[in-house]
């Protein structure tokens, strides 16, 4: 991935990767990936998008990169899935927060990155970024996990976001 190349990219988010804790997610399967990959991608992307929209792109690589952060245990069931898709954003929040020193905008990155499925909206350009970035990564992510073909809808999705952005 490019993300691991990019010297400025990685001078922002290099703490928050070396974190022992944070490494832990190397250990969790995420869309067909690990959780950690899953982060990077959609902090990498995110922050991106920030600096070419002259947003704050550090923040939003921070933010992108610590959505996911939480620790859930391998054997969990299918519903303790289904449950976290509503609850993870405030155990990721709570996590960072015990690890790192964050910004209100981050927090909101965290917080806000399942709006519209959790009532936590958005606050700021960055954290839809870093929400809107996530769904695409994610779709792009379950197509290969379940050998779909859905890169033309993940790029249509893509393409729509940017438009909106304009």
């Amino acid at each position: 991935m490019d993300s691991l190349n990019d010297l400025q990219y990685m001078n922002i988010v290099s703490k928050y990767i070396n974190n022992e804790e944070f490494q832990k997610i190397k250990q969790i399967e995420h869309h067909g990936i690990t959780r950690f990959e899953h982060s990077l991608k959609v902090s990498y992307y995110s922050y991106k998008l920030a600096k070419v929209l002259r947003l704050d792109y550090e923040q939003t690589a921070i933010g992108g990169l610590l959505h996911d952060f939480f620790i859930s245990p391998k054997d969990r069931t299918k519903v303790e899935r289904l449950e976290s898709v509503f609850t993870h954003p405030k155990l990721a929040l709570e996590t960072a927060e015990a690890q790192f020193d964050l910004t209100i905008k981050e927090k909101d990155m965290i917080r806000s990155h399942m709006f519209p499925i959790n009532i936590s909206v958005p606050k700021y350009m960055e954290s839809w970024i870093v929400s809107t970035v996530d769904k695409c990564v994610a779709a792009e992510e379950f197509s290969l996990k379940f050998k779909f073909r859905l890169k033309y809808a993940y790029n249509l999705l893509l393409l729509f976001t940017i438009s909106l952005l304009k």
